[in-house]
């Protein structure tokens, strides 16, 4: 698939949806989890979307459960989950898969365009983040130890 923007994604209520309404917006497109050791970045993924949003960064969050089976809610109890605790008010998407044969035409898509090191394409772990500039091209790939506040000077020059 050639346009990010057109991959069909699910919301958290189940319904089909595209990337189509972020066109022309910076993305920062995450795999999350609420039982990791990086969950607190939830914290800091907000914190960038509330400093940055009406510059025209949007926060995108997938949650995936392939790691340590560390999100193994439901889509209604994450979607409570990331509100009590974090605050969240960026979108939240429907549990996918990110790795292996059953892994979301997103995911696939991102990890082709921003391999990791030594060009490994698979996602090594929950938090792994996919920055996209305002033309639907990936442009950096951080991985889950990265904090968000690490990625601000990157966001800005998108900006």
């Amino acid at each position: 698939m050639a346009d990010l923007f057109q991959i069909p994604v699910k919301t958290s209520e189940g319904s089909e949806a595209t990337l189509d309404q972020y066109k022309g917006k910076v993305l920062l497109i995450v795999n999350t989890a609420s039982k990791c050791g990086f969950t607190p970045q939830y914290k800091g993924l907000e914190e960038l979307f509330q400093q940055y949003k009406d510059r025209g960064l949007v926060v995108l969050g997938f949650p995936c459960n392939q790691f340590g089976k560390q999100e193994p809610g439901s889509d209604s109890e994450i979607q409570q989950f990331c509100e009590l605790n974090y605050g969240v008010s960026f979108p939240v998407y429907a549990k996918l898969e990110v790795n292996g044969d059953g892994a979301h035409p997103l995911f696939s898509y991102l990890k082709k365009q921003a391999p990791g090191i030594l060009g490994t394409q698979g996602i090594k772990w929950n938090f792994t983040k996919f920055l996209v500039n305002r033309d639907g091209e990936v442009v950096n790939r951080y991985a889950p130890k990265d904090k968000p506040e690490e990625l601000a000077a990157d966001i800005e020059q998108l900006l």
